[in-house]
């Protein structure tokens, strides 16, 4: 019997100790060790406010992947953006499609709350993260390493660039 498609919804507390394996494996894999504890994962993304919305992926009630988001803002142009700070997919679940989908449910989220643009970094060497970004319809930023951007459909442009 397939799989079926893995959903993406916002975080829950059940989702934590995932995500806190997932945020550990991907500091593991740019040769950093996490300092992230079930704590500051409760504080940053269930708190009030949430300071870091995540979305989760899951197949068969359990969590895949995750995408969190950071705030950002253009005070001076009056522009709300969005970061995504951390995608990432459990390896079995790789090449599915799942990262675009959070990156999609990322977009949406952003677009939802009034923010009219999205950034996202990825390490130089990660090539098939930089692919992925530009498959989804991000731009390079020049001069700003392998750094990316998007204009949110259905959002005003900012007077300036982000």
């Amino acid at each position: 019997m397939p799989i079926p498609d893995p959903t993406i919804e916002p975080a829950t507390k059940a989702d934590l100790p995932a995500i806190l394996g997932m945020a550990q494996a991907l500091a593991a894999h740019h040769d950093d060790t996490a300092a992230v504890t079930l704590a500051t994962l409760t504080r940053d993304i269930l708190g009030t406010p949430a300071w870091a919305p995540t979305l989760v992926a899951r197949a068969e009630s359990r969590p895949i992947g995750y995408a969190t988001l950071c705030p950002l803002i253009q005070l001076q142009w009056g522009v709300r953006g969005m970061e995504v700070h951390h995608l990432f997919v459990l390896q079995d679940w790789r090449g599915r499609g799942i990262g675009q989908r959070l990156i999609k449910a990322a977009m949406k989220t952003a677009a939802d709350i009034g923010c009219v643009y999205m950034t996202v970094g990825t390490h130089p060497d990660n090539h098939p993260a930089q692919r992925l970004y530009q498959a989804a319809g991000f731009t390079p930023l020049p001069d700003r390493g392998p750094r990316f951007s998007i204009r949110l459909k259905g959002q005003e442009s900012p007077t300036q660039g982000s």
